[in-house]
């Protein structure tokens, strides 16, 4: 049930919030505020461009209104693709127990019993680290657009956020390792337009995923707070946003 009803719900929003008709759309999302009033439209019809805190106008770095655009929407589509990550993460993990050992000393993965954030506190810190540093690892290479390759350019500078950089120049140089992004070559003939419909869906659903894991992380931490999810969230007195509070 925890899993079932929030892949339904998931599907439902995302199918309310897709756009009832699609037109041009960047797919570079850094070309100025009237490609982000367009970008809107497609997004949500109903709702027009909505900045009431006026972030696009700012200049972050003294580097122009562009590189601005271009640093939020390399923010809120790395932060969607996290959510979404999280949530189907969070329903896996409420249902299914990995049946292998999950450290080289034989101990399992932590009980299905347990919540998400439950299990994450009960496994071991040096796991914990591992996680991190992949992480980290991954963003650098990002920040960096993959050492360059000759042709990669950052999202604040006229590169396309979003796009992460291939692994070649790490295939080459280190290690043979899949792109994370159609590392079978799959959508190398896709058309531009449907480029641009897959963008406005990953946003949408990027953002309604984060709606919908913090939904399930505020009714985990504070009961009746969400009473959609009261039937199925599992207490958690701990802190979310501490990850090694637990001391593992």
């Amino acid at each position: 049930m925890k899993f079932v009803l929030p892949a339904l719900l998931f599907a439902s929003g995302a199918s309310a919030f897709a756009p009832a008709s699609q037109g041009k759309v960047m797919t570079s999302l850094n070309d100025g505020k009237a490609d982000l009033d367009a970008l809107a439209k497609e997004l949500n019809p109903i709702i027009p461009y909505f900045d009431p805190l006026q972030l696009a106008d700012l200049d972050i770095y003294d580097m122009g209104q562009d590189a601005t655009i271009g640093f939020l929407r390399q923010a809120e589509i790395k932060h969607s693709r996290v959510a979404m990550a999280a949530f189907v993460g969070y329903c896996v993990q409420s249902n299914f127990h990995w049946p292998w050992n999950m450290s080289l000393d034989g101990s399992s993965f932590p009980s299905v019993d347990l919540g998400p954030e439950a299990q994450w506190d009960a496994i071991p810190a040096s796991a914990k680290w591992q996680i991190l540093t992949v992480i980290g690892a991954l963003e650098i290479w990002d920040e960096t657009s993959g050492g360059a390759q000759g042709s990669s350019k950052h999202y604040m500078k006229g590169g396309k956020p979003g796009d992460y950089p291939t692994f070649q120049l790490f295939r080459d140089n280190v290690h043979w390792v899949l792109d994370l992004y159609d590392p079978f070559g799959f959508n190398k003939k896709m058309s531009q337009e449907t480029k641009d419909r897959r963008l406005v869906a990953e946003i949408n659903n990027g953002r309604l995923a984060m709606l919908g894991i913090f939904g399930f992380l505020s009714a985990d931490k504070i009961e009746g707070s969400v009473p959609l999810l009261k039937s199925i969230a599992i207490q958690y007195d701990g802190q979310v946003m501490s990850p090694f509070e637990s001391g593992y």
